[in-house]
């Protein structure tokens, strides 16, 4: 994690300490933005988009429970329970209302969190995630956490590099992927294999047809984890959305092409902040 970032915690409904971030733009009127990472990393996945918005919106990121600097209590994990901590987040630093950005289970969180409490969420950005991970999902996601417990992380984290960056990424930001390569290292293996069930049950289809907000959704030309077909799904499901496809970059584009994630939340916010994002776009 980014250790320039100061963090400080709170405390859920039922006992879990959930670290965030809060940067407040010079603007008191700038719009507000919640940030969501993706499954096995934590917040220091937004630091090169945060950098280049906070000037432009406030910004709240925090570790999802069972990760990062949050509690590490393995239980009955499920977008909805993610959704409800996000919730009495927002409550807890007197947000009535943002825009939520989710990357992969960051995205399904949003989704989860929108359909849950629809007066809370003034527009979505739904990147590199989907909304189903079809049929045979508990078991694939049940597969991988097995194989986490029998290889453990680090016999996992190779294919894991690839599969969030594109070879050249890899190539030209070694750094970036050892901090990554670090956190996903770090994690622990029942959290890890609860945030995996998360995945395999999630199906976030109910949400869709009623969302009446802003929602943009992003992902990467070579995401082999939730590919384009699915952000094509979600964007078809979700009445008003834009979608944008990144070339060359494939599942973490928040840190493989952060000016332009910045890019495409300063115009997801200026569809609701018209007077206060236009200056950053």
């Amino acid at each position: 994690m980014n250790e320039a970032v100061r963090y400080q915690t709170f405390q859920t409904s039922d006992g879990c300490s959930i670290a965030y971030s809060l940067r407040e733009a010079p603007n008191p009127e700038a719009p507000r933005l919640v940030l969501i990472h993706s499954l096995a990393l934590d917040a220091s996945i937004w630091d090169g988009v945060a950098s280049k918005l906070s000037d432009q919106a406030s910004i709240l990121a925090y570790d999802c429970r069972g990760h990062g600097r949050s509690d590490r209590r393995a239980g009955s994990f499920t977008a909805e329970l993610f959704a409800r901590d996000l919730l009495e987040l927002l409550d807890h630093v007197g947000w009535p209302t943002a825009a939520i950005a989710g990357c992969s289970m960051g995205g399904c969180v949003a989704q989860a969190f929108a359909g849950l409490y629809p007066a809370r969420a003034a527009a979505l950005a739904l990147i590199d995630t989907t909304t189903w991970y079809g049929e045979d999902a508990p078991k694939a996601w049940r597969e991988r956490a097995e194989a986490a417990r029998s290889k453990g992380l680090a016999g996992m984290v190779d294919f894991q590099v690839t599969r969030w960056f594109s070879d050249a990424f890899r190539a030209t930001h070694p750094e970036l992927v050892r901090a990554m390569a670090q956190v996903f290292l770090a994690n622990d293996l029942d959290c890890y294999a609860a945030s995996c069930e998360l995945l395999g049950n999630a199906d976030l289809r109910r949400y869709l047809a009623s969302l009446d907000i802003p929602v943009t959704v992003i992902v990467g030309e070579e995401d082999y984890a939730t590919p384009v077909e699915a952000a094509r799904e979600l964007h078809a499901a979700i009445l008003g959305s834009t979608l944008t496809i990144l070339r060359g970059a494939r599942h973490l584009t928040p840190i493989e092409c952060p000016d332009r994630i910045a890019w495409e939340l300063l115009a997801l916010l200026q569809r609701i902040h018209p007077r206060q994002a236009r200056a950053g776009l």
